[in-house]
């Protein structure tokens, strides 16, 4: 097939046919209920889209480079692999900056190294001239002892210096910085990835990050310090979550508000530039099946990347409860490496341009930030509600949110929540300040683990439950499957066994029988199996595996529990391990 035919072979369909197929294939059920959904964001996605879905979306015609950025802050394509140094010692963390770049980091971020003076950092930065580097400890002391270096060489020409210092920590202090600061010294981070961890979804992460950086320029201006030399000291850090195609059109989103916000007051097109950096995120990861941690970050960072970050971070799979070692920070550059080198990711300046899904998400999450941004305005503006803890209950109601749909399982955490391997220990390799140190979703499901395991390293007995399948042949095998990802999340062993006869499953060997079966069975089975446990004076619990009509028939005739989609796991499995003395 030519390309000349292409247009002969797929001609274009009308969007009445396409409406038509989909009320055929729907056979009259509701379009909106059955085929579009609703974020955590409030924004309604269709099924598909349409060129005149993009009627009135701003900036699609700009090229990567050009303003309002919507496609890349530069015109070329590709990311820098920044590489995180957890050493705290300046000649430690300088020799494992080193190895890094050696290995194929092109930036340093030294994470816990708070240097106190010019000799400690002329140790810290040795041997990594030319390498963009950043402190994310910083206080003033540190930034004073940079304009001493800086002073004594011209500008950064050994590698762009930055820092995690929050520049509405003192205003005027940051007035004096950005006045003083030569070129390539970036001395601030808006720092919207700790808003991400505090619970906000992609269009608070960019509102509060887009309030912040405005009241920035905005107390700059008030000391007569224009939005060009104020902006040029800014960077911004995000972190990058699980939802793919919304992460990559927040990074997109992110750059065009941020151009829009510093034309209002009065910057250059080339100052509206910004600087992203994009870090996976730390709240989906896992202390159990650790190395799904990897597969995690990966589809992170390729929205981060697809998204046009600048410089991209891929932690650790082990940080959330280990120090990383050589082989996990390997592990992780390497990911960057296979992403440039064999998935060429970097060959392409946003590949997602003229999607129609990407464009509107784009656009959908640009104008919602925009509104939130101008929320925080109207009410003082994002130090005002700071201090007043406007943000942080805005940040905790989201974080609530999220956590119940954890909970209850609608927001699935692999190896942990779902499809968990009970044999597996932990406790050994957990540093336990590590593991509870900020915001992190599977926490809840670990601790339900850890506490069996405790018990078991005690000398206790991990509870066995039996899931006996008997009756239907359907629904007996996705109900034993539902049962054992249920009972393991707790680390309890599960055995899966098929009988014929009632009285089998009361003769053999559990501490919690589960039966799986049918509604309609369920209270003719119980009975017998209830019967015959008394007559063998056996106290073993019976659980049913659904949510039956006769529930409370079935509670009636003896049956303990019931554990279903509706079921909340945390607050049963827990009662459960009480129950065994756990």
């Amino acid at each position: 097939m030519t390309a000349a035919r292409l247009p002969e072979e797929f001609p274009p369909v009308a969007t009445a046919e396409w409406e038509a197929a989909i009320a055929r294939d729907l056979k009259g059920a509701d379009y909106a209920k059955k085929l579009m959904w609703r974020t955590d964001e409030g924004i309604a996605v269709k099924p598909y889209y349409r060129a005149e879905d993009l009627a009135g979306v701003a900036g699609l015609d700009a090229a990567p480079g050009e303003f309002p950025y919507r496609r890349g802050a530069q015109p070329g394509a590709g990311w820098k692999i920044r590489e995180e140094i957890e050493v705290a010692n300046a000649e430690e963390a300088n020799r494992t900056a080193c190895a890094a770049v050696e290995s194929g980091a092109e930036e340093i971020a030294f994470s816990r190294l708070l240097v106190r003076d010019g000799a400690e950092l002329e140790v810290a930065l040795a041997n990594l001239n030319g390498i963009p580097v950043h402190f994310e400890l910083a206080n003033q002391c540190l930034i004073e002892v940079l304009f001493n270096r800086f002073s004594r060489r011209e500008g950064a020409a050994d590698g762009t210096i930055s820092t995690g210092y929050d520049p509405l920590a003192d205003a005027d202090f940051a007035a004096q910085t950005i006045v003083r600061a030569p070129q390539g010294f970036v001395p601030f981070t808006i720092d919207a990835a700790r808003f991400e961890e505090d619970g906000a979804n992609a269009v608070e992460e960019l509102g509060l990050a887009l309030a912040a950086g405005a009241e920035t320029l905005a107390e700059m201006d008030a000391r007569v310090i224009g939005a060009d030399r104020t902006a040029a000291g800014l960077g911004f850090r995000f972190a990058i979550g699980t939802n793919f195609f919304f992460q990559i059109a927040k990074l997109r989103a992110l750059r065009i508000l941020w151009a829009r916000v510093v034309e209002s007051f009065g910057g250059t097109t080339e100052a509206a530039r910004t600087h992203i950096t994009a870090r996976t995120s730390r709240w989906n990861k896992t202390v159990f099946d650790p190395h799904l941690n990897i597969l995690r970050a990966t589809t992170e960072a390729a929205s981060a990347i697809l998204g046009g970050a600048d410089s991209l971070v891929i932690a650790s799979f082990d940080e959330c409860y280990k120090a990383p070692d050589e082989a996990s920070r390997r592990l992780a550059r390497n990911t960057q490496l296979l992403l440039r080198h064999e998935a060429m990711l970097g060959r392409v300046a946003d590949p997602g341009a003229g999607s129609y899904y990407i464009e509107i998400l784009t656009d959908s999450l640009a104008r919602e930030a925009w509104k939130l941004l101008q929320e925080i305005e109207a009410g003082g503006g994002f130090g005002k509600l700071r201090a007043q803890g406007w943000i942080s209950e805005k940040l905790a109601r989201s974080l609530a949110a999220r956590e119940k749909a954890v909970t209850i399982r609608k927001r699935v955490f692999t190896g942990t929540s779902s499809y968990a391997n009970p044999t597996e220990h932990a406790l050994e390799r957990i540093d336990f300040e590590r593991m509870n140190a900020g915001n992190r979703g599977a926490r809840m499901f670990e601790q339900l683990r850890l506490r069996t395991e405790r018990h078991a390293m005690a000398g206790g007995r991990v509870p066995r439950v039996l899931l006996a399948e008997i009756g239907d042949a359907k629904m007996r095998g996705a109900r034993s499957n539902f049962a054992a990802n249920f009972f393991a999340c707790a680390g309890f062993l599960t055995t899966v066994k098929r009988f014929k006869a009632v009285k089998e499953i009361a003769e053999a060997e559990a501490d919690v029988i589960v039966l799986c079966s049918s509604d309609a069975e369920y209270e003719g089975i119980a009975a017998e199996l209830i019967g015959e446990l008394k007559k063998l004076r056996i106290e073993t619990p019976v659980v049913v595996a659904g949510n039956p009509e006769s529930a409370e028939a079935l509670k009636a005739l003896g049956v303990a529990d019931f554990v279903h989609v509706r079921s909340n796991p945390i607050e049963a499995l827990t009662k459960w391990q009480e129950r065994f003395g756990i």
